[in-house]
């Protein structure tokens, strides 16, 4: 049996430009080849190859989504390996075929509980792939503390992050930090030989902390502009030192509300297309279509867009999908739609950088696929070849 799937007659998206009238080959898992409808006649494919015309539709590297905190009812606070698992299989859905499962600080045991539980889910996704842990925190600034709880920030604690490393199993692949804390210097070099990518966030930091922190190798940034420093003509702050230097990559949460379309505008001018990484920050009841909505233990209710607490009208968070932040992008704030496609899938592949085999449709590399219509329908997800969600 040759496990050969052609996905012919889309326009595809390979992770370096958009190819129209094209086919992509898949065997064994893998991306074989990218070629042209009419080149397509000429290959003998084997004679079991199952063929699937995606009439006209994008064929884009599957979306990563490396700041997520829940969806459909489940969370990562729940401690609980099948909640995790259960977002896996909810986020090929949406067009996700990776994802860092996103923890926010708190009780010390608690949080541990919540680190292994995401080891514990690992290897048995049936849906997106988990590529480690997010820890969004502890070590952040109470200045800036935003919609997390600021009696569970604490200073830097080396010891501490030796435990979540060893309950994670060696699988934190992204963490939050606020740079203007003591002992930040001594985490970061830690945390390099660890292979884990240290974000800016959460912070009060000065431009010369800035500085300093990239010096340690701090060259990422959690939801940009948001919960952090603003930029001033005396002090450009975290924002400022974003904006400044390429190295710098940032997170953006791109629902129009966390972001103005103007904003987006200015970050493609100022920053490097490769450094700009779409995330999603939602939440436990993102795409729940039942029951009392949840989220960090208080009632919500969605408006426009947000999850709103239902106690004083305060935002709790997002409720963005991958599929509806591409959209936006395009269809709301002028991004082209090969530089949303980065953003979703090559950008964050990149960023976390332990995960070479996907974020592209190129041979060799995973065939972790999505297609998606004119109207952003998911038509199909595919992780490792395997189709996952198949649009009737």
């Amino acid at each position: 049996m040759s496990n050969t799937i052609c996905l012919r007659n889309g326009t595809v998206f390979t992770g370096i430009a958009m190819v129209p009238h094209a086919s992509v080959i898949i065997k064994d898992g893998k991306i074989e080849d990218v070629v042209s409808n009419e080149k397509l006649k000429a290959i003998k494919l084997p004679p079991d190859t199952t063929t699937i015309d995606v009439n006209g539709a994008t064929i884009a590297p599957g979306f990563i989504d490396t700041h997520i905190h829940g969806i459909h009812g489940y969370d990562t606070s729940d401690a609980n390996p099948e909640s995790i698992l259960e977002m896996s299989k909810a986020l090929v859905e949406y067009g996700v075929t990776a994802f860092l499962p996103t923890l926010y600080p708190q009780e010390h045991s608690k949080f541990i509980g919540c680190i292994s539980a995401i080891k514990d889910a690992m290897g048995k996704e049936k849906g997106a792939k988990i590529f480690g842990a997010n820890l969004e925190g502890p070590f952040i600034s109470r200045e800036k503390h935003g919609a997390l709880d600021p009696k569970y920030m604490i200073p830097v604690d080396l010891e501490k992050m030796k435990e979540y490393n060893e309950a994670s199993g060696g699988n934190i692949s992204l963490m939050t930090v606020a740079p203007e804390l003591e002992g930040i210097h001594e985490l970061a070099l830690y945390c390099a030989k660890q292979g884990i990518v240290l974000a800016a966030g959460h912070s009060n930091a000065t431009y010369d902390d800035m500085m300093e922190a990239v010096q340690a190798g701090i060259l990422h940034s959690t939801h940009f502009f948001n919960a952090m420093r603003r930029l001033h003509h005396r002090d450009p702050g975290v924002v400022g030192a974003i904006m400044i230097y390429p190295n710098i990559a940032c997170e953006i949460i791109a629902d129009g509300y966390h972001l103005h379309a103007a904003i987006i505008k200015l970050l493609r001018r100022v920053k490097p297309i490769h450094k700009i990484v779409l995330v999603t920050d939602c939440l436990r009841p993102t795409g729940q279509t039942s029951g009392k909505l949840m989220a960090n233990h208080e009632e919500v209710y969605l408006k426009n867009g947000l999850f709103t607490r239902k106690d004083d009208d305060t935002i709790a968070g997002s409720s963005l999908t991958m599929i509806q932040g591409v959209k936006n992008l395009v269809e709301d704030m002028d991004v082209p739609m090969e530089d949303a496609l980065r953003m979703a899938s090559c950008n964050p592949a990149t960023i976390i950088s332990r995960q070479i085999e996907t974020g592209y449709i190129m041979p060799g590399r995973d065939a972790d696929i999505v297609v998606f219509d004119e109207d952003y329908n998911i038509r199909m997800t595919m992780v490792k070849g395997d189709i996952k969600k198949m649009a009737e």
